[in-house]
């Protein structure tokens, strides 16, 4: 799966569950300013990228994502474990 797929599925995800426009989602987009996401929200997002990926995620994976690029790169982390 590609930077480009996980980024796809990522605006999917934060579409349906928190209803946010996909046109906001770019790679350099804040979570937590921009998206105004708080940190049950960020919890609500790592289950999500759990049942996208398949794979459990270890708190400290999502420890340091600020960023939707972020996300991408700990969704990549985890599909190459």
């Amino acid at each position: 799966m590609s930077d480009e797929d996980i980024l796809l599925r990522l605006k999917d995800v934060l579409r349906e569950t928190f209803e946010i426009d996909p046109s906001r989602v770019r790679p350099d987009t804040h979570l937590f300013t921009d998206l105004e996401l708080d940190s049950i929200d960020a919890v609500d997002l790592a289950i999500q990228v759990q049942d996208m990926t398949g794979m459990r995620i270890k708190p400290e994976d999502f420890k340091n994502v600020r960023t939707v690029g972020d996300v991408v790169a700990a969704v990549r982390a985890l599909l190459t474990r």
